[in-house]
Formats: structure tokens, sequence, C-alpha cells
């Protein structure tokens, strides 16, 4: 019986950037009340709060949900009294230097420079650094049709990989790479979720849209955690609705 469900939160829980409907956060509720829930994404804390956090209804149990922003570099949990950041591996000056200088090469080189944008295309989230190429508060109409065959994003890649040896850079959203120390990723997040909690990783179970080689849900998969790549929203909710059956039937 698994003890901890943890989650991406863009694309699983939610729509990118967009708040958890009504459904989705009365199942949350229920999970939080059978199982210990995590969310990890690549969004940053406030994201969390807008999208998570400030939609899940009042019977949800916070002390036993437990948030960890930008890919696991973060994590929050509520101690009753409010939220509290735990840790959050920080860049230095310099590493921040570095990555967004790739960056703004990167951009030039692959010729994404004209692209429309909404709002800020390059994001320092402090543990993570991310490149939205239509920025971060782009429809999601022109995010889904601006690079369904991940073309441009694997592009941005290949730039990126070989100025930036230091680093880790992966595809995030729909038009998003994220870039973090080498050997810091989601996979880095759920160990560190094990020692936090005390609960073996095989007591896990994960839940992402992007567990494909390259997608920023893969590490957790290829750490041996058992993984369930989800399609979409919809599909989340019938999955946890399979869970709580079999958390609530042996309770």
């Amino acid at each position: 019986m698994k003890q901890l469900v943890a989650f991406d939160l863009d694309g699983t829980l939610a729509e990118s950037k967009q708040a958890i409907d009504a459904e989705m956060g009365a199942l949350l509720a229920r999970l939080t009340r059978a199982a210990t829930v995590a969310v990890i994404s690549g969004g940053d804390w406030p994201q969390f709060e807008s999208q998570l956090i400030g939609n899940l209804p009042a019977d949800a149990d916070l002390s036993r949900l437990l948030a960890m922003p930008t890919s696991g570099t973060k994590l929050y949990r509520n101690d009753g009294a409010g939220w509290t950041q735990i840790y959050a591996d920080i860049f230095s000056a310099d590493e921040r230097d570095t990555i967004i200088s790739a960056l703004d090469a990167a951009i030039v080189e692959a010729g994404l420079q004209d692209d429309p944008s909404w709002g800020d295309k390059i994001e320092d989230r402090g543990s993570q650094i991310t490149f939205s190429a239509l920025g971060q508060q782009a429809p999601l109409d022109a995010k889904h049709a601006w690079d369904p065959d991940f073309a441009k994003r694997k592009r941005m890649q290949a730039i990126l990989e070989p100025v930036l040896p230091d680093f880790t850079v992966r595809t995030g959203g729909s038009t998003s790479l994220d870039i973090t120390r080498k050997g810091i990723d989601k996979a880095y997040g759920i160990r560190r979720l094990s020692e936090m909690t005390g609960i073996s990783t095989n007591g896990f179970i994960f839940m992402g849209d992007a567990i494909y080689p390259g997608g920023n849900d893969y590490a957790v998969r290829a750490a041996g955690v058992d993984s369930v790549a989800i399609r979409d929203v919809t599909e989340t909710k019938r999955v946890i609705e399979g869970i709580l059956y079999c958390l609530e039937a042996g309770a």
C-alpha cells in the first residue's frame, strides 16, 4: 500500500498556469486524509499558492500536503500556523549570470527572439531559471500551438547544454525549459522528500504528464519510483479515484 502520492502540477493537476478546479480540489482534500500528498513542479511558490493551495477546500489536511517548487529544489510544509520554507537550493550570483547570458544568446541563435511575448521570457526562480518562450502569461491556445512536436525546445536544449556543462536543461511546460544545477531534478526532490517524511521511496507513487526522456518528470521514473504517465487533468482525476478506492478500502 502506498503511503505518499506525489504529483506534477501543470498538465497533471491543472492546465498550464491555471487554478485546480473544484473537482480536483475535492479529490486532493480526500487524498490528504488517506495519505501524505506532495506536489513537485517547475513553478515557484507563488504559483503553488495561486494554482493549488488557495483553491483547496477547507477540509483538506494541509499538515499532510508538501509543496516542492522549482523541480523540488525548495520544500514548504504547513505546521498549523502557516506555510514554512524548509529548504531552498539557491543559485549563486555567478551561476545566475552564466545561465541568463547563455539563454539570451541561445534565444537569438535558435531564431526565437521575435516570437510574441506575454510577460518576461526568462524568470529567475532562485533555485531554478525558467525560459518561457511566449512569456509567463501567454494564453493556453498560443502555448499549445507554439511547439507541439518539441522541435523548438529541443533546438534550445542542444544549444544550451554544451555551454552550461554544470547545469541540466529540461523541457518543462508546453513552451518552457527549466535549468537547475547538474544532478538537481525531481528525483533529487523525491529523495529529499523521503528524508523529510521518513517514508521509503518504495512507498511513493508519482503522477506527471512529462514522463518521457528529456521531460522534467522523467527523472522520477528513472530513479525507480513507481510512476503513472498522465495524458491530461481528467485522467489524473480518474487515477486519484482509483487510489482513493484502494486506500479508503484498506483503512
